[in-house]
């Protein structure tokens, strides 16, 4: 089974969201939506969406927003 592992640093305490969009911009999961205190965080995501269900093969997007803080970053996913 695909794992994929995203890891971020956050300097201070605050909301964060750390959302799986597919490449037509549909949100997948959402991984992280809340507060997060300071540090180094690490969250997996096992290539399901919110429902539980496996995804396809393709190109998505995480996007990690904390503050004005956003990175958005590709993945591709192989099976």
């Amino acid at each position: 089974n695909p794992v994929t592992t995203i890891n971020y640093d956050l300097p201070q305490e605050g909301t964060v969201r750390l959302i799986i969009y597919d490449v037509m911009g549909r949100e997948v999961t959402r991984l992280v939506n809340g507060f997060t205190p300071a540090g180094y965080h690490s969250v997996r995501w096992d290539a399901k969406n919110q429902m539980g269900e496996s995804v396809s093969a393709g190109v998505y997007f995480y996007h990690l927003q904390s503050g004005k803080f956003i990175k958005t970053q590709k993945m591709v996913l192989l099976k």
